[in-house]
């Protein structure tokens, strides 16, 4: 509390230090006792601050005062005292003049013969205090690019925790709207399998209707007949004998319809036989199969995915992605989901207008911090297409010659045999085969800094059914 107080009402304002036997004057200044005396043997009976006059008799000692300044000139000889004392040895009471290398410590001389530092290296200590200097900045140095590490490491993080929830939530969007797509379809397929039931349901109640009505009339004509007969029967002998023929010919001419009644009801084995299985087939006719989908955390920022993972684009604004270790960072690629590591597999990929790209397979550890050649000793197996010149990369690349610059190119890849062959898809015609043996996994692989969208092409998916 003391040593808080401004040391300007500490000081005398003759001697400019702190007060000794301070004395108050009636006007409210304070002065050193001795001082004020000085100024009194010049003649000088005003204050010195403000000239007002004062007496011998009006001139006070000021106890407070002294008491705190006394306080302070104490604490100033033990702060004073403490750093001498800092500076000597505690056990030898000798001044520290030099720095034992071996125990990284200040010592006095009588240490340095002493049994705890015999035979320890020592330099005097403002040498000492040099290399310590630089040595602790060599070490600031490390800790702060360890810093500038996990700051950067930090805020990766905080842009992957962000990126996650944004994922989860476009990637739930896209799961709902195929499944809507879906929901469509098969809502359709039941409202036509539905009607159709309907339809047949009409159609046979109509039948129906029609053929109750025929027998309808055939039971009363049936009826009156045999009432006619009947009454025949109760006539006079002669009368009988008379209508015999007429009643006969009536009697004959009744044909009763057909009996046959099958076919009549709904055949329900036509509209429930094999019904998921059919609505499944006909799901197929909507739905494609894409050999090749890409991997949306490799993608280079400047590479636009679509909604599906079956197409790209460049753009020269890049997507707020994370600086994840997956991505590439410096040139503008993407890798397939897919990992390629055994028998035969083939894609084919629609250019369309894009004049500069790379297409085929890289290997699943290629540098992604990092620009190097998309060449077989770098792990890369591709064919390019830049200024309007096709080169397979080899070391150095070979230039190809085609006959008309390809829209769809298939990639052929069989891992066992180590081929990668590119072919024009529409007619199948061998632009270029790399020979090589793969020694760990493949992954598909594309580039390109063209606005025109590169889309690898669907398949259609075709059902066989086995019979046991």
């Amino acid at each position: 509390m003391i040593m808080s107080l401004p040391e300007d009402d500490l000081t005398c304002p003759i001697c400019c230090d702190i007060f000794t036997d301070p004395i108050l004057l009636p006007c409210g200044h304070s002065f050193c006792r001795s001082c004020l005396k000085k100024c009194r043997d010049t003649g000088l009976r005003e204050c010195p601050v403000c000239r007002k006059r004062a007496t011998k008799s009006n001139l006070t000692s000021n106890l407070a005062l002294k008491n705190v300044c006394e306080a302070v000139v104490q604490a100033r000889r033990q702060s004073s005292v403490s750093e001498e004392d800092q500076m000597n040895c505690i056990l030898h009471g000798e001044r520290l003049k030099l720095f034992c290398l071996v125990d990284k410590q200040p010592i006095c001389v009588v240490c340095q013969s002493s049994k705890l530092h015999k035979g320890h290296d020592c330099s005097p200590i403002e040498e000492a205090l040099l290399d310590c200097k630089d040595e602790l900045a060599l070490s600031l140095k490390s800790l702060q690019n360890k810093l500038q590490t996990l700051q950067r490491i930090h805020k990766t993080s905080t842009d992957m925790f962000r990126h996650i929830k944004s994922q989860t939530l476009e990637t739930q969007k896209m799961i709902k709207n195929q499944f809507e797509q879906l929901h469509q379809i098969l809502r359709r397929e039941e409202s036509a399998r539905l009607a159709a039931v309907k339809k047949e349901e009409e159609e046979k109640i109509a039948g129906m209707n029609n053929k109750i009505r025929e027998l309808s009339v055939e039971v009363l004509s049936l009826t009156d007949t045999i009432s006619v007969i009947e009454e025949q029967l109760k006539e006079d002998d002669r009368v009988l004998l008379k209508n015999f023929k007429a009643t006969r010919d009536r009697s004959d001419s009744m044909v009763l319809g057909s009996e046959n009644m099958s076919g009549l009801l709904i055949d329900v084995s036509k509209h429930l036989c094999n019904l998921k299985y059919r609505v499944w087939e006909k799901l197929l006719d909507h739905i494609d199969y894409t050999p090749v989908t890409l991997n949306p955390n490799t993608a280079h920022p400047c590479l636009i995915l679509s909604d599906d993972l079956t197409s790209f684009h460049y753009s020269k604004q890049p997507s707020s992605c994370p600086d994840n270790p997956e991505r590439f960072h410096v040139s503008a690629e993407v890798v397939g989901m897919s990992v390629l590591s055994s028998g035969s597999q083939h894609w084919v990929v629609e250019t369309g207008s894009n004049q500069d790209w790379l297409l085929g397979v890289a290997s699943a550890s290629v540098q992604r911090e990092a620009e190097i050649s998309a060449r077989p000793e770098n792990g890369f197996w591709t064919l390019c297409f830049r200024d309007g010149e096709f080169r397979a990369m080899t070391s150095p690349p070979t230039p190809l010659t085609v006959l008309r610059t390809p829209k769809q190119v298939k990639v052929q890849l069989d891992y066992n045999k180590g081929t990668v062959s590119f072919y024009d898809h529409p007619d199948n015609t061998l632009i270029y085969t790399f020979e090589d043996t793969f020694t760990e996994a493949l992954l598909p692989y594309f580039y390109t800094q063209s606005c025109s969208p590169i889309r690898i092409m669907p398949e259609k998916v075709h059902v066989t059914m086995e019979r046991q």
